[in-house]
């Protein structure tokens, strides 16, 4: 099975890659149209051509794994292995104009937890990408890979980031105050969100990362990351799930048990 993923995480680095080029073609465009979807989220053509590339490519290599993806939904398989796809995360900072977005490919065992992911910034052109008992590798502007390692800062001395902190009130019973007692715990707070959050935590720049909404494909690539580089990645229960539909990621167990307890309410 290692090298089952071991060759799943090869070609995730390459398609994240891709896809990352034919969304910079549209990044800061003047003539990029915004569509709207049934949720009121955010939808372009880049959005839609990348995760195309995306799941011609693992299906070209991978024929028999499931695929599931933002914009074009569930595609089943028989291997076991499903590819769990957002090909633009952070739309709206994309669409903005603003660098943190990003290209998020995970592989997932079918029904379970995250196996491999890579999260790449194509705007910043930086990359952590990770397999379970592999570590996990920071690249930066085509340099050698390096190891990503969270790091051993406290909350009290570190940076908090999330999304949106308009959303924990909206999405979660207790976000406000959760919110609330996280910012004024932490050394500095920003909201540098999307997956970018992810990977700043992934390689010791932030200490925590906290969404209070999440879906599989925001997810799925995020845990093998953040666990392979030394910290967590869990849902506000505390469960560590890509499917638990809210997400916390945090550096060390100190600072996840100091998110834990706000998430909480305690």
């Amino acid at each position: 099975m290692a090298d089952d993923i071991e060759q799943r995480l090869q070609l995730a680095v390459e398609v994240a890659r891709e896809a990352g080029e034919i969304t910079l073609e549209h990044y800061q465009s003047a003539s990029l149209r915004v569509e709207s979807k049934a949720d009121e989220s955010p939808v372009t053509a880049a959005d839609r051509a990348a995760e195309t590339r995306l799941r011609e490519r693992i299906a070209a290599r991978f024929p028999h794994d499931a695929i599931v993806g933002e914009e074009f939904g569930e595609q089943p398989g028989s291997s076991g292995y499903q590819w769990v796809l957002d090909p633009i995360d952070g739309t709206k900072s994309f669409i903005c104009g603003v660098p943190l977005y990003g290209t998020l490919v995970g592989v997932a065992m079918e029904d379970g937890e995250g196996v491999a992911g890579v999260i790449h910034i194509p705007a910043l052109d930086e990359m952590v990408y990770a397999a379970r008992g592999k570590g996990a590798w920071y690249v930066q502007r085509g340099a050698a890979a390096v190891r990503a390692s969270t790091s051993r800062r406290s909350l009290e001395d570190g940076l908090f980031l999330t999304t949106d902190e308009r959303a924990f009130g909206k999405l979660q019973a207790n976000g406000e105050a959760a919110y609330r007692q996280l910012a004024s715990a932490a050394r500095l707070t920003r909201t540098w969100g999307d997956c970018y959050g992810y990977l700043a935590v992934a390689v010791g720049r932030a200490e925590l990362m906290v969404d209070p909404a999440l879906h599989v494909w925001d997810a799925a690539a995020l845990q093998p990351v953040l666990e392979e580089a030394g910290g967590h990645f869990v849902d506000w229960r505390g469960e560590p799930t890509i499917r638990g539909g809210d997400g916390i990621g945090a550096a060390n167990r100190q600072v996840l048990e100091a998110a834990l307890a706000a998430c909480r309410g305690k």
